[in-house]
Protein backbone atom coordinates (compact mmCIF):
# COMPACT_ATOMS: atom_id res chain seq x y z
CA UNK A 1 0.00 0.00 0.00
CA UNK A 2 1.51 3.20 -0.59
CA UNK A 3 1.59 6.59 0.86
CA UNK A 4 -1.52 8.29 -1.43
CA UNK A 5 -4.08 5.12 -0.81
CA UNK A 6 -5.84 6.81 1.80
CA UNK A 7 -5.63 10.19 0.68
CA UNK A 8 -7.20 9.17 -2.70
CA UNK A 9 -9.61 7.44 -0.61
CA UNK A 10 -10.73 10.32 1.49
CA UNK A 11 -10.67 12.28 -1.94
CA UNK A 12 -12.96 9.99 -3.80
CA UNK A 13 -15.51 9.74 -0.64
CA UNK A 14 -15.64 13.71 -0.43
CA UNK A 15 -16.26 14.00 -4.49
CA UNK A 16 -18.95 10.94 -4.45
CA UNK A 17 -20.57 12.99 -1.35
CA UNK A 18 -20.66 16.07 -3.65
CA UNK A 19 -21.97 14.23 -6.34
CA UNK A 20 -24.79 12.51 -4.50
CA UNK A 21 -25.63 16.23 -2.61
CA UNK A 22 -25.63 17.82 -5.77
CA UNK A 23 -28.36 15.16 -7.33
CA UNK A 24 -30.17 15.10 -4.07
CA UNK A 25 -30.52 18.79 -4.39
CA UNK A 26 -31.23 19.15 -7.74
CA UNK A 27 -33.92 17.03 -7.36
CA UNK A 28 -35.82 18.70 -4.56
CA UNK A 29 -35.66 21.93 -6.76
CA UNK A 30 -37.26 19.62 -9.74
CA UNK A 31 -40.12 18.53 -7.64
CA UNK A 32 -40.96 21.93 -5.89
CA UNK A 33 -41.40 23.19 -9.96
CA UNK A 34 -43.23 20.55 -10.57
CA UNK A 35 -42.87 20.37 -14.14
CA UNK A 36 -41.76 24.69 -14.54
CA UNK A 37 -39.02 26.21 -16.13
CA UNK A 38 -37.61 28.26 -13.06
CA UNK A 39 -33.98 29.26 -11.64
CA UNK A 40 -34.42 29.22 -7.95
CA UNK A 41 -32.94 32.75 -6.37
CA UNK A 42 -29.88 30.71 -4.69
CA UNK A 43 -28.85 29.58 -8.39
CA UNK A 44 -29.44 33.45 -9.76
CA UNK A 45 -27.71 34.84 -7.07
CA UNK A 46 -24.55 32.57 -6.71
CA UNK A 47 -24.48 30.61 -10.39
CA UNK A 48 -21.39 29.05 -9.72
CA UNK A 49 -22.05 27.55 -5.81
CA UNK A 50 -24.31 24.89 -6.92
CA UNK A 51 -22.57 23.66 -9.99
CA UNK A 52 -20.85 20.14 -9.56
CA UNK A 53 -18.46 20.46 -11.54
CA UNK A 54 -16.42 23.77 -9.99
CA UNK A 55 -16.55 21.54 -6.64
CA UNK A 56 -15.15 18.40 -7.99
CA UNK A 57 -12.44 20.52 -9.88
CA UNK A 58 -11.56 22.76 -6.44
CA UNK A 59 -11.58 19.49 -4.45
CA UNK A 60 -9.09 17.77 -6.93
CA UNK A 61 -7.35 20.66 -7.04
CA UNK A 62 -6.18 21.19 -3.61
CA UNK A 63 -5.27 17.38 -3.45
CA UNK A 64 -3.15 17.83 -6.50
CA UNK A 65 -1.39 20.92 -4.49
CA UNK A 66 -1.09 18.76 -1.75
CA UNK A 67 0.64 16.08 -3.58
CA UNK A 68 3.09 18.68 -5.30
CA UNK A 69 4.32 20.48 -1.87
CA UNK A 70 4.69 17.18 -0.40
CA UNK A 71 7.50 15.68 -2.85
CA UNK A 72 8.61 19.38 -3.28
CA UNK A 73 9.34 19.84 0.54
CA UNK A 74 11.15 15.87 0.35
CA UNK A 75 13.28 16.93 -2.26
CA UNK A 76 14.66 20.30 -1.62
Amino acid sequence: MTVWFVPFIIVTIMLAWVTIASIRKTSKLNALTSGRDEISETVEEHPFTLNPIVWIILIATVFMGIVIVYYAANLG
